[in-house]
């Protein structure tokens, strides 16, 4: 079988891109074994957002890289936020922050090490990783993610080997070698993605930098590990993860939380009959909003008639009657297709680490144009979580649809980018069906959310995915005894 993990000392030549061997030959081959770097010569960059709980774990993680560098006797390495390092939000999709990071800090650094809020760093041990590697060729490493079948949120690539293909886990932490971050800065002026939209990020930096197979493959590295910090047979890894989800205090109550279906007449009994065999019963306010009434669920007619795509005209009334108070005074609205799945046990105890008095937008992040000045938005099959104070925000604005049918969450991602306002992204929220993405990510995710009917049973998906273990224990009981009966 073949092993992803590959030790260090068995590690392949990568394709190099045709730009790279032209520079400079001499430069092809690993680095000496006993060859050390400087910390001062890694850049590290912590995949940070703006909104005040993840500005402070992003602090902590800092406070912790600082404090082993202490321990180590060495001068402090350059630590950045990726959410400071321009005025830019779209900077999280890593491309657009290139240039910046080649131009002010490759300069006099070798590596640049990206990892996320949750990642723990062993210092000592990432600057014996690093040095194995020749700082003079194109190299990027990381622990690798395959697909097991061609997904449709990366576009159906490799569709006929799709375990071909490796990217990288961010939780790992992931590293370029400076000679890359600079040749990919520059590439990026005359050979832009060819999408302009961001689905799955860690996807599709690495098809960036693969080029086809003209830059290289992503080297899986052995000791970047994604399993959680003191946990067993974890003794040789250079990186691990401190905790797999939030966790700040008893979950917000459920009245906290107005939650808005949007529907329409003809997925009344297909679709609206699964959220009530589901998840509807976690709700404390919930309102299904239709283009009829039908006091048999019940709607509520908007007055705004359906349309087949878009629902622009749909999700602003609802934000109006939400802003207005005299359906609810929650300070959190949860947006929802009638074909998404969602646990709001879960997403109860993710919203009590955030402020609601904060301008607040939570779910999975997507991104359009953000090499080109684009904005990021909150995909809204996964589910849109919006403070009361952001919904002001946007309503107050006079931003508004440009047409019935535009797509909802792409204009709210527009109006919060005009507003300044922050689009915070939780891995825990998913836009596709549980079948899409790698199985060792939703494990340790806890998911919150999913979306699709498409080619999969619903009920069977939410038990198996969304039911936490109490409620998922009685539903096996209550299963058990109607088999007996």
């Amino acid at each position: 079988m073949h092993n992803p993990y590959l030790k260090l000392s068995q590690a392949p030549p990568v394709h190099l891109s045709w730009m790279q061997l032209a520079v400079d030959r001499t430069t092809d081959r690993q680095a000496p074994m006993n060859q050390l770097i400087e910390l001062t010569e890694v850049v590290f960059v912590i995949q940070s957002q703006r909104i005040s709980y993840h500005a402070q774990r992003a602090q902590q993680s800092r406070e912790h890289l600082f404090h082993q560098a202490q321990t180590l006797n060495q001068d402090l390495p350059d630590v950045l936020f990726l959410h400071e390092l321009s005025a830019y939000e779209g900077n999280w999709g890593i491309l657009p922050a290139l240039p910046r990071l080649a131009e002010d800090y490759c300069q006099s650094s070798l590596w640049v090490y990206f990892l996320e809020e949750e990642t723990v760093i062993d210092l000592a041990r990432l600057l014996q990783v690093l040095a194995r590697f020749s700082s003079g060729r194109e190299w990027f490493l990381g622990r690798a993610l395959r697909d097991e079948a061609a997904t449709i949120i990366h576009h159906y690539a490799f569709s006929e080997e799709p375990a071909s293909f490796s990217y990288p886990d961010f939780a790992a932490g992931w590293a370029l070698s400076c000679v890359l971050v600079k040749r990919l800065a520059s590439y990026m002026k005359y050979e832009p993605p060819k999408s302009d939209f961001t689905i799955d990020l860690k996807h599709e930096i690495a098809l960036y930098i693969w080029e086809e197979g003209r830059g290289p493959a992503l080297t899986p590295v052995y000791h970047f590990c994604s399993e959680l910090h003191g946990s067993p047979n974890t003794e040789h890894c250079a990186s691990t993860v401190s905790s797999f989800l939030p966790s700040c205090g008893k979950p917000v109550a459920r009245e906290d939380i107005f939650v808005a279906v949007k529907t329409c007449q003809k997925f009344h009994s297909d679709r609206v009959s699964v959220v009530k065999k589901t998840w509807a019963k976690d709700a404390a306010l919930l309102e299904y909003y239709s283009d009829i009434s039908d006091s048999a669920i019940p709607t509520v007619d908007l007055g705004v008639p359906n349309t087949e795509r878009g629902h622009c005209a749909k999700t602003f009334a609802i934000l109006r009657r939400f802003a207005w108070g005299g359906v609810t005074g929650a300070p959190w609205l949860l947006l929802v297709d009638d074909d998404t799945l969602i646990s709001l046990n879960r997403l109860r105890r993710l919203l009590r680490c955030y402020n609601p008095g904060e301008a607040v937008s939570i779910g999975e992040r997507y991104g359009y144009g953000l090499t080109n000045g684009g904005y990021s938005y909150l995909s809204g099959g996964a589910g849109m979580v919006f403070s009361r104070v952001t919904v002001s925000r946007i309503l107050s604005s006079g931003c508004s649809c440009y047409s019935p049918d535009a797509p909802d969450d792409m204009v709210l991602g527009k109006c919060l980018s005009r507003l300044g306002l922050p689009v915070t992204h939780s891995p825990q929220f998913h836009q596709a069906r549980p079948d899409d993405y790698p199985k060792e990510l939703l494990v340790r995710q806890s998911p919150v959310s999913f979306h699709k009917h498409w080619n999969i049973n619903p009920i069977a998906v939410y038990h198996q995915w969304l039911m936490d273990g109490r409620e998922a224990f009685h539903h096996l009981l209550t299963r058990e005894r109607k088999q007996e009966l």
